[in-house]
């Protein structure tokens, strides 16, 4: 029979800054599905809030089809950015989208762009998808809104996807329901998407200083960092994680040596200083308040931990980092 329905239309909101991978992500396999069904199944517009071209983080200018407030027919629209990106004229911006939820389109995001979202104030208490590494920053700014670690959350009456190949997966969802998983199935082989995974699939997140995600971490390995997570704010000594556990001290450190290259202590510090680097980028927080904010009772252990991380003090940091922003907004982190 064939479908009669008129195209699922996805919008995608850039906003200067935004990161290029995220548009591709969401166009090019609703593309492949169009060639390969041999019809019109999707359609997709790219808009942003005024006229004119939009830089990516990349330095790649895209030309807009449209603006926000000439935007209709949308089945979805995602807003994707930098985490410091906001609509010029929120006010504005907000009668459109409501425009917009008013015509039965979903709200959404990916990866920085939830921040954007956010800050429109419609989410309410909406779980929001939040990628791993703007956690600390989204929690400082929104202390309201419940953070889900999980690759995509489509709770309540948002879509908010935490990164590019996230996307991608969602993309691979919208055209299985469409087409089928024969059509899906084909569009993944194309761009070699290996599996696709489950909007509760938790997000992977790097193992520092190896060549390994937490996930393929020794459990007593990944079971202490996932104590160190609970307590940034409130340090515990490593012979209270090992209790916590099940195990000795000693073996704890062993198989932090084996697994990380280094002390279980060397790698919850890493763990607390990527949190602060988080909040001097991505956030105004004072660097004193950062400090106890990842656990230093003063700054002076604070600033001194920090360059010897990353080489430079968090206001150099901070600076450095305004100094490279495209257009008021920021580039993923590197």
């Amino acid at each position: 029979m064939t479908d009669t329905r008129p195209p699922y239309t996805l919008g995608i909101l850039i906003f200067p800054g935004f990161p290029m991978a995220c548009l591709t992500s969401c166009i090019e396999p609703l593309r492949a599905a169009n060639e390969i069904s041999g019809t019109e199944a999707f359609r997709w517009a790219v808009i942003a809030e005024n006229e004119g071209p939009v830089e990516s983080s990349a330095g790649v200018t895209f030309s807009p089809d449209s603006q926000l407030s000439d935007a209709i027919g949308l089945d979805l629209l995602l807003f994707t950015a930098g985490p410091n990106a906001r609509f010029a004229q929120l006010p504005r911006a907000n009668a459109a989208l409501h425009r917009i939820q008013r015509s039965k389109t979903r709200l959404g995001s990916i990866s920085g762009g939830v921040f954007a979202l956010a800050r429109t104030g419609l989410t309410g208490d909406n779980p929001l998808s939040v990628h791993w590494c703007y956690e600390a920053a989204f929690q400082a700014e929104f202390s309201d809104i419940p953070i889900q670690s999980t690759v995509i959350c489509e709770d309540g009456a948002f879509t908010t996807i935490s990164g590019a190949s996230a996307a991608f997966d969602h993309m691979l969802t919208l055209i299985e329901e469409r087409l089928g998983g024969d059509i899906m199935a084909e569009v993944a082989c194309w761009f070699q998407h290996p599996y696709v995974r489950s909007a509760a699939a938790a997000q992977t997140t790097p193992a520092y200083a190896t060549a390994k995600s937490q996930d393929l971490l020794p459990k007593p390995v990944a079971k202490a960092i996932a104590q160190f997570a609970e307590h940034i704010e409130s340090p515990i000594q490593i012979s209270e994680v090992a209790d916590a556990i099940g195990v000795s001290t000693r073996s704890l450190e062993r198989s932090f040596k084996e697994a990380t290259g280094q002390s279980p202590l060397k790698y919850y510090r890493k763990m607390r200083m990527d949190q602060a680097r988080q909040l001097v980028l991505y956030t105004n927080t004072p660097v004193t308040e950062v400090a106890f904010m990842v656990g230093y009772a003063t700054p002076g252990a604070f600033l001194r931990h920090y360059r010897e991380t990353f080489g430079l003090t968090p206001i150099s940091d901070r600076r450095a980092k305004n100094s490279m922003r495209v257009k008021s907004s920021d580039a993923l982190p590197s």
